[in-house]
This record gives structure tokens, C-alpha cells and sequence, in this order.
């Protein structure tokens, strides 16, 4: 029996493997999307999606604690964690079924299973439903994804989890650690928090969420503080052993060895390439650190295997991975010149939100750059003050001379959905006079975009 023959396979069903496909089926093509556990990937079913679920169950059981400050009295508030979870899962399912949907809508075939690229023109599926398969492809996108990182050093147990573990836990803990401090630890330290577990969190670097710029993180650290949530920086972890009832680490920190017992630990210590057992080792594909390198069209060095999404390196982000995907497929198919991601919105959720573009005020000063500052605080904006959010600021970083945006850095309610005017501003080479000069609707959070903008000519009105 001869292979089915596609113009595109694509291996891997995440945030850059379903877009490949769905781009491909929009443009007419025959199209298969292979993947191993279910459509979204770790995303959708195991990353983004149902941890922010859980976040939003934060937000609202933190809101209520704080409903006596606008005249609301509700008395005792009880929470059932098992339902939590349970929600949580659930809204990931149903954006699953939404894929397949999807799939479905644009005439993608959708085979679950293992894939394995053979050569530079077959795919087969090793493992699962339907294991067996041989598809026949003129061009191939890998998009496999990442794996969370384990520490070698610690102990096999249900109480010592990834993120992946951490979102389907069956109990809540009464104490977590939580090593490292990126969107992933920052956003499981405000979600059990918010519910009572008492959480430390232990950080490598000296400062919390190490990529952003530094007074945000100085900033995050004094509200994870009022939150009740300790920070270890600048520490070590070592080792870490089983007792009766948890998990004792041991830590460096200023030379000086640190015991702490909880009863789990949370590593969100990065991510690791995920292409174990996907490609034949002849066909050559060239990597490094274990990432795929692939050319400004996407291609690996192997002609018509192309790659995008987490799978070709930093940053590993799920919206960075989508476009990256739908370029690829794009270039493959002459419906446009691809790009290779310049300027891009990172986000996190935890409470104050986080979300940045471009550079830091660190590595502006590093580079060299003649730039200034702009900064608007939320306590001087109307609606935040209002709303009972009023912490946090924004940041821009400008051009000296052409006011060209270089970076923008915002902490406080909603920053990740205000950033997205910055990263346009940006793509346009936008400046800031032209955020100044363009009229925010009031009362918004998004006068404080325009008002940073003013600030840098000394021009804000409300500070």
C-alpha cells in the first residue's frame, strides 16, 4: 500500500504545530498534523491555558479578601482545591476540542501518535492509535516543543513535581518550594499562595524574574513580601531528600548551607529540547545545545525539513512560537517572505502581572545606547486607583535623539494586556511623541502608556 502523499507534515500539535497546519490548510494545501498527546501541546493542555485558570481562581479569591475595602462584607470564604484543579483541566479541554475543531474547519488531517521523520520525505508514526502510518511529504516542519527541566540531584516523588505535575496535584500543600523564579514559579507562588500554602521561593540569580528589568523585579519582590510569599536570592540548591512527611532541601546561600523543609517542591528551573525518538539520527539535522538550527526561512539544513516553535531555541514562548510557524509555512509555500522574530511581548501572570519588550535599562546601558527614561506610576492613575490596583508603574526606554521605542516594561494590572501597544508602536518604529500624541480614551490603564511617553520630556500631566 503506498504512503499517503502530503504537501505538508507537520510533527508536533503545539502552539507553532496546529498554527503550521491550520496556515497550510487555509492556503489550499494537503496537510497532516501528528501528535503524540492531544492538540495544543503542552500549551494548551499542560502550560498556558490551565495555569491560568488557576490564576484566575486567585484573582477572585484574592479580590474577595479585599471586598470589605469597597463596602462588601462576605463573610467566611471556604474553597474547594480538588474543584480548582478540576476547572482548570476542564478549560483546557475544551480549548483542545477547539483545536480539533480547527483542524477540522481548514481540512487538516489530525493523527494521534509518535511520530518519527524517517528521511527528508517520510514520516512515520511509531506509538500510539495509529501507530503504523507511513505518510509521504514534500516538505516536513518539526515543531516538537520543550520539556520542563528536572534537577538531576533530587529524589523521584509525587511531591517533588514540574509544572506539569503541579497543575493536576491532588492535594494542596500546606508548604512549597518553589526553585527558580521565571513566569512559571513566579505564577505557582502567587496561585498557592492566594489559597494559604506558605511558599518560598529559591532563585540562582539576585533578582526575581531574572530577564526583566530591575526595578520591576524590585518591584515584584516588595509585593510578593506583602503577600506573604519569601524570596531566597542568590542561592544554590543542592540537595534534596525524602522525610516522613515531605521534602528537606539543602541550599547555599552567602557561603552558609540552608535547610528547609515543605511538603513539595515545585522546579521550574527552564525547559530542555523535546526531540527524543522524533528523527532518524542519519538524516543529520544539525543542533545546538539539542535545539534545531534552522535558516531565515525556517529550513534545518536538511532541505525541505523546516523547524520553528520552542524547538529552535529562545524565547520559548508560546505566541513567539505561532508566528514563527506561520512564516515558516508561509515562505514554504510563496505566500509571503518569512520573518525571523525581532520584537516580542514576554508575560507574566502572576499578581502584580508582568509583561516587557525589548531592552532593559541594564542592557541599554551595556549597549552602549543614547537613551532615555519614561516612567508613570499606578497610583496616579484614576481607574487603578478605583479598581484597588493601584501598584506597579510603566517604563520606556527611548532613542535619545529619534524617540524611537527601545523597550517597555510594565508591572501592575493588566500590563500583559497593555504591552501589545508598546510591541505595534515598535514594529511601525512608532516614537514616543506619537504615543503621546494620540488621545487614550479615560478613565483606562492605558493613559499610563501615553503618560510614560510624556515623561520623558518632563511632560506628564498626572505626576
Amino acid at each position: 500500500m503506498a504512503n499517503e502523499k502530503y504537501d505538508l507534515v507537520v510533527v508536533g500539535g503545539g502552539p507553532a504545530g496546529y498554527a503550521a497546519a491550520i496556515r497550510a490548510g487555509q492556503l489550499g494545501k494537503k496537510v497532516a498534523c501528528v501528535e503524540m498527546d492531544r492538540a495544543g501541546g503542552t500549551c494548551l493542555n499542560w502550560g498556558c491555558i490551565p495555569s491560568k485558570a488557576l490564576i484566575k481562581s486567585a484573582e477572585l479569591i484574592h479580590s474577595i479578601k479585599k471586598s470589605e475595602e469597597f463596602g462588601i462584607s462576605v463573610g467566611s470564604v471556604d474553597y474547594d482545591f480538588s474543584k480548582i484543579i478540576k476547572r482548570s483541566r476542564g478549560v483546557a479541554d475544551q480549548m483542545a476540542k477547539g483545536i480539533e475543531f480547527l483542524f477540522k474547519k481548514n481540512k487538516v488531517q489530525y493523527l494521534v501518535g509518535k511520530a518519527h521523520v524517517d528521511d527528508a520525505k517520510t514520516v512515520s508514526i511509531v506509538d500510539g492509535e495509529n501507530k503504523g502510518k507511513k505518510l509521504s511529504a514534500a516538505n516536513i516542519l518539526i515543531s516538537t516543543g520543550c520539556r520542563a527541566r528536572r534537577l538531576p540531584f533530587l529524589p523521584e516523588s509525587d511531591r517533588i513535581m514540574t509544572s506539569r505535575e503541579a497543575l493536576v496535584m491532588k492535594e494542596q500543600p500546606k508548604s512549597v518550594a518553589i526553585i527558580g523564579s521565571g513566569a512559571i514559579g513566579v505564577e505557582f507562588a502567587y496561585f498557592l499562595n492566594a489559597f494559604g500554602t506558605k511558599v518560598t521561593i529559591l532563585e540562582v540569580m539576585d533578582q526575581l524574574v531574572p530577564v526583566e528589568d530591575e526595578e520591576i523585579a524590585k518591584t515584584l519582590g516588595r509585593e510578593f513580601k506583602k503577600q506573604g510569599i519569601k524570596s531566597e536570592l542568590g542561592v544554590q540548591v543542592t540537595k534534596g531528600e525524602l522525610t516522613k512527611d515531605g521534602v528537606k532541601l539543602t541550599y547555599s546561600k552567602k557561603g552558609k548551607d540552608v535547610e528547609l523543609e515543605v511538603d513539595a517542591v515545585i522546579q521550574a528551573v527552564g525547559v530542555a529540547a523535546f526531540l527524543e525518538g522524533a528523527v532518524n539520527p542519519a538524516l543529520g539535522l544539525k543542533t545546538d545545545r539539542d535545539f534545531l538550527v534552522v535558516d531565515d526561512n525556517y529550513m534545518t539544513n536538511v532541505a525541505g525539513v523546516y523547524a520553528a516553535g520552542d524547538i529552535i531555541g529562545p524565547p520559548w514562548l508560546a505566541h513567539v512560537a505561532t508566528f514563527e510557524a506561520v512564516q515558516a509555512v508561509n515562505g514554504i509555500f510563496g505566500a509571503g517572505k518569512p520573518r525571523r522574530v525581532k520584537n516580542f511581548p514576554g508575560a507574566t501572570y502572576c499578581n502584580p502581572q508582568i509583561a516587557s519588550t525589548g531592552v532593559t535599562e541594564k542592557k541599554a546601558k551595556e549597549q552602549g545606547l543614547d537613551f532615555k527614561v519614561g516612567k508613570f506610576p499606578f497610583v496616579a492613575s484614576g481607574k487603578a486607583v478605583a479598581g484597588a490596583h493601584s501598584e506597579g508603574f510603566v517604563k520606556l526606554i527611548s532613542d535619545a535623539k529619534t524617540g524611537e521605542i527601545l523597550g517597555a516594561h510594565i508591572i501592575g494590572r493588566d500590563a500583559t494586556e497593555l504591552i501589545t501597544e508598546y510591541c505595534l508602536a515598535m514594529e511601525m518604529e512608532g516614537t514616543i511623541d506619537e504615543i503621546h500624541g494620540t488621545i487614550h480614551a479615560h478613565p483606562t490603564l492605558s493613559e499610563a502608556l501615553a503618560e510614560a511617553a510624556a515623561d520623558t520630556h518632563s511632560e506628564a500631566i498626572h505626576i
